[in-house]
């Protein structure tokens, strides 16, 4: 397996205040990423600095031994569900064929084979009964599962989902894990922002732990240890009675 996404010393900040700095780490292809820590660590605005959505201080942020900008159709971003206008006239349907983009003609309309996938990926994520209702009359749950079908159809190699779980239900949150678990089997490299530390462990094969700085990288063994946590946490990690299951308390 090659290397999918290298970032070498990686620094940011937003209006002046410094967000992180010193970020290194490089993932393979076929790696399911979590990206946790604290709230205000800086995981959003890495997702968005490797993605070239926002301005670096300093550093490199290679994709598949190049450039974002020689990358980007082969990458598919799911923002967080505020960033979306709700109120926008656009049908689920509309919003997936969205991800055809990078694949139309030059100009610009959809060929049968655009419309087959779109099809198809609304199927996956169990919404082609909703392919004609506008999006702001879905449910949380019912718009982040749109919103991967968007990113499916795209055909992308790597994957950047930015807090795709937050507010939706639990069977839309196993729904995506599963199809997140199958596009890393065929090899393609999922980044995932993610606010649960306990349920980190059990969903991610890589860890990158931020709190302004790069706490750890590495494997679930790797990252999730006592004292690594709590110096991301601010020592607000404690055990289960009887286990050696981590959680952060208050946090």
């Amino acid at each position: 397996m090659g290397i999918n996404v290298r970032v070498n010393n990686l620094a940011v900040s937003y209006n002046g205040v410094k967000v992180f700095e010193n970020i290194t780490f490089s993932v393979e292809s076929g790696q399911l990423v979590g990206i946790i820590g604290p709230n205000g660590a800086g995981k959003s605005t890495l997702l968005k600095s490797i993605l070239g959505l926002m301005s670096i201080d300093r550093g490199e942020v290679e994709i598949l031994d190049g450039s974002i900008s020689k990358a980007r159709r082969k990458i598919a971003y799911v923002p967080q569900r505020n960033d979306i206008n709700l109120d926008f006239p656009v049908s689920v349907e509309d919003v997936v064929m969205m991800g055809r983009f990078p694949h139309l003609t030059w100009w610009g309309l959809p060929r049968r084979k655009d419309r087959e996938v779109v099809t198809e990926s609304l199927k996956e994520v169990g919404m082609i009964g909703y392919r004609h209702r506008q999006i702001g009359q879905l449910s949380g749950g019912q718009l982040q599962r749109v919103f991967l079908a968007r990113a499916l159809a795209q055909e992308a190699e790597l994957f950047f989902l930015d807090e795709p779980f937050a507010g939706i239900d639990i069977s839309s949150e196993t729904m995506i894990m599963d199809l997140l678990r199958g596009l890393r089997n065929q090899g393609k490299s999922i980044f995932v922002v993610h606010h649960d530390l306990n349920k980190a462990e059990t969903y991610f094969d890589t860890l990158v732990l931020l709190k302004n700085r790069l706490i750890a990288f590495g494997s679930r063994e790797e990252v999730f240890r006592e004292e690594t946590l709590k110096e991301a946490y601010e020592g607000r990690v404690s055990t289960f009675a009887g286990s050696d299951k981590l959680m952060v308390v208050n946090g």
